[in-house]
Parts: C-alpha cells; structure tokens; sequence
C-alpha cells in the first residue's frame, strides 16, 4: 500500500506541474496582451512587389469571390499579384478564374498538401516579387491589409504575421472556435511581442520576405501543420516573427462539431510529433540563450486551452470533493489546495485573454457547447495515429458576412 502511495502521489505531481505552469504560461502572456502593442509606422515607405499566394483543395464554392475580394486592395495594383492555386478544382471554377486579373496555377499530387501547392507555384512564377503572403482559400483581407504588411517591412522585419479573426459567428461551434482564435492570438502573438518574443504563425495572413520564404519552404516537408514545421525552423535560426494586430484578415470558423474534431485531431497530431523531432533541440537552444525557439518547443506539448480549461477544472473538483467526502483517503498525496492556483490561473488567464466584444448572450450560449468541445478534443488525443501521413481538408463552405474596414 506504502508503494503504491508513493507512485499515486509522484504522478499527481507530474499532473500538477505540467498543468500548473500551462496555467502560470496562459496567466502570463494574457495579462501581457492588455498592454499595447502598436507598431510605429515607418518614416519612408518602399513599395514592393508580393505575391498574395491563395492555395486552395477542392474550394470551388468559395474561391473565386476570395479571388475577386484579393483584387480590391488599396495598394498599388502594379505592386501585387494574386495568384490562385488550384488543385482538383471542377472546370467551371477554373473557367471563371481565367476570367481575373489574376495568375492561375493548376497542381496536382497523388497526396496533396500545402506546401507541396506553394513550392511548385514559386517554382513556376519566377522570382520577380519581394513578398510572399499567404493566404487559405476562404481568407478576406481588409483594404489596406498589403499596405500594412509593406509598412512592417519598412521597419525592418522579414516575418509578418496578421491578425486573423472570424468571419461568421453563425453557430455556437463558430463562436467558441471565434473565441479561441482571438485567445490565442493575444496569448501566443500579441502577449508574446509585448513581451519581447516572437508572434507564432498561424498558417495564413502570414508575409515573408520572397526569396527568404522561398528558400526556406524548400525545406518544409510537411503533410499537416506546415506552419508549425516553417516557424520552428525559423526560431532556430533566431529569426523574429512579427504580429501586425491592426492588419486584419477575416478566416472562416468551423460550424459542426465533425469539423471542429478533423481540425483539431490534425493540429494535436502535428504538435506532438514536431515536439518529438524538436524537444532536444529546443533544450539545447534554450541552454544557448535562444528563449524564442525553446518557447515555441513548449507550445508544441502544451495542452490546448479548451483541454486545459476542462482538466484542471476536472482534477481541482475532484480534489475538493475529496477533501470533503473522504478527507483521510489514502490514495491523495495533494489537494484542492495545490490545485487551486492552476485553476485560477487558468481562469484568470482565459478571461483576460477573450476581447471584451464576446462578452454578450450569444458568447455565453455558445459556451453551453464547451463541455463538447473539450469531450470531442480529448477524444481526439486517442485517434493522432495516422493523423500526420494523410492531408486532412477542411471544407468551406459560402459565408455572407462583412469585410473588415480599414
């Protein structure tokens, strides 16, 4: 009985460190967000030439208005290209594209995957532009959206990152998923740039010096997760990412609870097995000083915020109703007082981290759906297998919803 108290209580305090200093990460870099971060404009501007890279995988019903809205940037037209991926498009889709003011690329694999599309479409358009941005097939920039990512290059940055919020709130599921973004873009890019580190990539709205990103993308092999594949190479290599929180790119949320278990079983399966291929890497890069590469290995094990918020909420009931049914049980090494500071933590930190504009009905009856969404989450951390060898598509679908102002 002796042994198995000690082993019961040794896992209880790997559950509570691990869970304890997510919680402490989530506290911190929230409460950092609420200070402001603003990046001065610079004082002589340089246009450049991008290349607005649009990949899209079976988008028929949405591409060719993405296409159209690509078209309508207050940034010189001579200065931009839009250039529309397409791989397994039907016919009339492809008819109406060729129709644009754009540059169509046609591609095809036997397994598809975003960076796949992405290196064959620069192989193919040559190397005439300064900026490669990219964009998902369902994204809508705001009008000055190139301008404001020209603007950071004048400033001296390489690595853009925007800011990427909803564009429809049309369904329970699309509110919390619409919740979720905005939590993370002020934990893991705007708190972290407050605080001196870089802004994580997000995998669309996302700039790059051309040659650079090109260069680099050569390199990136990823089926699922590219983003996350593309910024650990470049926090290794101490480049800084940059968030621009006043360049806004609206992206469509997910509306079923089968999308949102897809999505997310693909984004936990690529985060571990990144942390896999990097963790010692990011131990050694840490012991060398490079902070921003080790941060970015933490995130790839750190439990999503719905997974955090519903276990520590979990484990800390679990303890209290210990405490007052069975107070002498032998089992417990710890308590509802150890696990009181994860769950305020965790709590504080999420409500610092929502923008104040989900504070309504709608938000609160969408947060009815949580506990599925945590169910659905924690499900999916038994089905990764297989996760990362095949390229999982989110579907999108025609959104009527307002472009953001500029």
């Amino acid at each position: 009985m002796e042994y198995l108290f000690y082993l019961t209580t040794a896992l209880e305090w790997i559950l509570l460190i691990y869970f304890g200093f997510a919680a402490f990460y989530v506290f911190l870099f929230a409460l950092a967000s609420l200070f402001r971060y603003r990046p001065k404009r610079a004082a002589q501007s340089t246009l450049r030439k991008i290349a607005v890279l649009i990949p899209g995988y079976k988008e028929d019903a949405v591409i060719v208005d993405v296409a159209k809205d690509a078209l309508q940037q207050d940034y010189s037209a001579e200065h931009y290209d839009v250039v529309v991926i397409a791989d397994s498009f039907q016919p009339e889709t492809l008819a109406a594209l060729r129709e644009l003011p754009i540059r169509l690329v046609e591609v095809s694999f036997e397994k598809s995957t975003k960076s796949k599309a992405l290196n064959r479409t620069m192989a193919d358009i040559g190397d005439e532009y300064d900026i490669a941005l990219v964009l998902d097939a369902d994204n809508l920039m705001e009008g000055s959206f190139l301008t404001k990512v020209n603007d950071a290059f004048d400033r001296g940055f390489w690595i853009i990152q925007g800011h990427r919020a909803a564009k429809n709130l049309n369904t329970p599921f699309a509110i919390l998923d619409a919740v979720s973004e905005e939590v993370n873009n002020n934990i893991f890019r705007k708190g972290h740039r407050v605080l001196g580190l870089s802004s994580a990539l997000i995998g669309s709205g996302m700039a790059f010096d051309y040659a650079f990103f090109k260069e680099t993308m050569a390199n990136v092999k990823a089926v699922g997760g590219f983003d996350k594949e593309l910024e650990l190479k470049l926090l290794r290599d101490r480049q800084t990412i940059e968030y621009l929180p006043d360049a806004i790119v609206l992206d469509e949320k997910v509306q079923k609870s089968e999308v949102f278990a897809n999505q997310r079983r693909r984004w936990l399966s690529a985060q571990l097995i990144y942390f896999r291929r990097y963790a010692w890497l990011g131990l050694s890069g840490l012991l060398r000083g490079n902070v921003d590469f080790a941060d970015k290995v933490y995130q790839m094990i750190s439990p999503p915020r719905v997974l955090l918020l519903g276990i520590v909420t979990f484990l800390a009931t679990g303890y209290f109703l210990s405490g007052w049914l069975a107070p002498e049980a032998p089992w417990l090494g710890l308590s509802f007082r150890e696990w009181r500071w994860p769950l305020l933590l965790t709590y504080v930190g999420m409500v610092l981290a929502v923008p104040r504009k989900f504070y309504n009905l709608d938000t609160l009856k969408a947060l009815f759906t949580l506990p599925r969404a945590f169910v659905l989450m924690f499900l999916s951390l038994f089905k990764l297998k297989g996760a990362n060898k095949k390229f999982i598509h989110t579907q999108h679908g025609t959104i009527e919803d307002k472009k953001p102002s500029s």
